[in-house]
């Protein structure tokens, strides 16, 4: 730290004189009418012996920063990281930590809206496809099975499972032996459909043509290419505003993050910037005057590189 003593103001009580002479060794010299007289020499009068600043004060002495402590970046950095804009507080950029925090809550309230939101549209989806009048697997099998060139029999296929007519479509099905039918078939089926409940279940009913027969609307004959069905489009809207909710939800998490990185670099130049700032500091300042010695208040400004 360079120090470089800028000011010392000297504030006597008694009367000040200007001695049209004077000792240049000594600063200030006792009249014997316990006034102070100036020197003529302008930076002894202003700035006194710079010696006395490396002696130690008396204990009536009294320092006080103005300039507050030395900030780390380090620490500042680490706040902001776990919660942005707190960095900045520390380092005392009040409005930057505000605009931080703010667009923090902004992003997690985005992120946690829209994820809420896509979780109930899907929600909805899946019941949509579930319902009666919706997608069924036996449907889309046997269709498969009686429209569609075979390499073996259609009977050689036990995808369908007997005595299973009360339960539910897809607690109907084998399976393995449904994807073993759907790959001999090949053409336009060109995926197996994974169990139901998984995530690419519901997907794929939604997306490729060859599920287009499971639906409840589906015509008697479907040709590759032809018109799906309006439940197959209304369904494929219903994924289609749940995937986009998602996405906007995995969005704002990128925004949050970035803004914990951002607001740790932040901070860290924001402390920086305030160890660079310039420090005051006040304190008195003892004087000798001939035989006594003279408290009179002394500025300190420092500029730390």
């Amino acid at each position: 730290m360079v120090r470089i003593c800028c000011a010392v103001l000297a504030l006597v009580l008694s009367l000040v004189e200007r001695s049209p002479g004077g000792d240049p060794r000594a600063p200030f010299i006792e009249s014997g009418k316990d006034t102070l007289r100036w020197t003529g020499n302008l930076r002894v009068d202003l700035i006194g012996q710079s010696i006395l600043w490396d002696r130690p004060l008396p204990a009536d002495s009294g320092v006080v920063a103005l300039g507050g402590s030395e900030k780390s970046p380090w620490i500042a950095a680490g706040l902001s990281v776990i919660l942005p804009g707190a960095g900045e507080f520390y380092a005392g950029s009040y409005l930057k930590s505000a605009i931080f925090i703010a667009a923090e809550a902004a992003a997690v309230s985005v992120a946690l809206i829209y994820n809420s939101k896509g979780n109930r549209q899907t929600d909805d989806f899946e019941r949509y496809a579930d319902a009666g009048d919706g997608w069924s697997v036996v449907r889309y099998g046997e269709y498969a099975r009686d429209h569609m060139n075979l390499p073996n029999p259609p009977d050689s296929y036990k995808w369908l499972i007997p005595g299973t007519e009360s339960l539910r479509p897809w607690e109907r099905v084998n399976w393995s032996e449904l994807n073993r039918m759907e790959r001999d078939i090949g053409s336009y089926y060109s995926h197996s459909l994974p169990l139901h409940g998984e995530q690419q279940y519901y997907e794929l009913i939604g997306k490729y043509h060859q599920y287009n027969q499971g639906w409840s609307d589906a015509p008697a004959v479907f040709n590759y290419g032809d018109p799906v069905t309006a439940r197959f489009q209304e369904y494929s809207g219903m994924r289609g505003l749940a995937n986009r909710s998602y996405r906007t939800s995995s969005t704002a998490v990128v925004v949050t993050v970035v803004n914990h990185l951002l607001s740790a670099a932040d901070a860290a130049w924001s402390a920086t910037r305030h160890n660079r700032e310039l420090h005051a500091e006040a304190r008195t300042m003892t004087i000798p005057t001939g035989s006594s010695y003279a408290v009179v208040p002394a500025l300190a400004l420092s500029y730390r590189f």
